[in-house]
């Protein structure tokens, strides 16, 4: 199957992002001129030509500013949309995954709060991205989750409901968000926590230890974070 390159990404990102701009500059324009427009026909219109009336130029300014600001909503709305489809794109083909998989680590990493950079390479430590993957553990799916770790998320989830795609996904990045909250964001911590249990991390830094195994290093090889990613730092 033909995947897309991240060169693609980058020429018609770039591209789409110029047509976005140019189009905004040409609305914004075409606001101005219509307002302006309706002014001066309202003057020729009349027998005499007199000074505009100050509570009209003010409604019209008003006008003409809700009007623009409307514009630069939608202008924003398209942004987010081209930002979302080309991070879709490029991570598609950096790890070499259908687009819709893709698609659905993206979104519900972001709607549980996790930056969807770190979605993904949870998601390839501990499945290598395969919906059915089962550890001797008795871990399931894509996140690897045992099931009363999910029932903490959802009582009445069952062994196959974790081989559910969205389900999956959501309750392991909920436990993911959670863990990090528990430990102050701190990354690396809440990593490890997923991986040997939270209880068990926070007994061995409470007796001194240091609780690193190397999977938190694992999942972090290569992360780049998503604000990183959009502004090319």
């Amino acid at each position: 199957m033909l995947r897309p390159t991240d060169e693609y990404g980058e020429r018609h990102g770039g591209f789409l992002e110029r047509l976005l701009t140019r189009g905004a500059l040409l609305l914004v324009t075409a606001v101005v001129i219509g307002t302006l427009a309706g002014w001066t026909k309202r003057v020729g219109a009349a027998d005499h030509v007199v000074a505009p009336d100050t509570r009209l130029v003010a409604r019209e300014m008003g006008s003409l500013e809700q009007q623009l600001q409307a514009a630069r909503g939608e202008v924003e709305l398209v942004k987010l949309q081209l930002e979302r489809t080309s991070a879709i794109m490029t991570n598609s083909a950096k790890y070499q995954i259908p687009a819709d998989l893709a698609e659905d680590i993206y979104d519900i990493a972001l709607s549980e709060g996790i930056d969807p950079a770190l979605g993904f390479q949870l998601v390839k430590v501990e499945s290598g991205f395969k919906a059915n993957a089962r550890s001797p553990m008795n871990a399931f799916g894509y996140t690897q989750l045992q099931l009363p770790t999910a029932r903490f998320y959802d009582a009445d989830v069952t062994v196959s409901g974790l081989f559910e795609r969205e389900t999956n996904l959501r309750i392991g990045f909920r436990f993911l968000r959670d863990l990090l909250e528990q430990f102050d964001h701190d990354m690396e911590l809440a990593l490890v926590a997923y991986n040997r249990g939270p209880a068990r991390v926070a007994g061995i830094i409470a007796n001194g230890g240091d609780p690193a195994n190397g999977y938190a290093e694992a999942v972090l090889k290569g992360y780049e974070p998503l604000g990183a990613v959009a502004t090319g730092k």
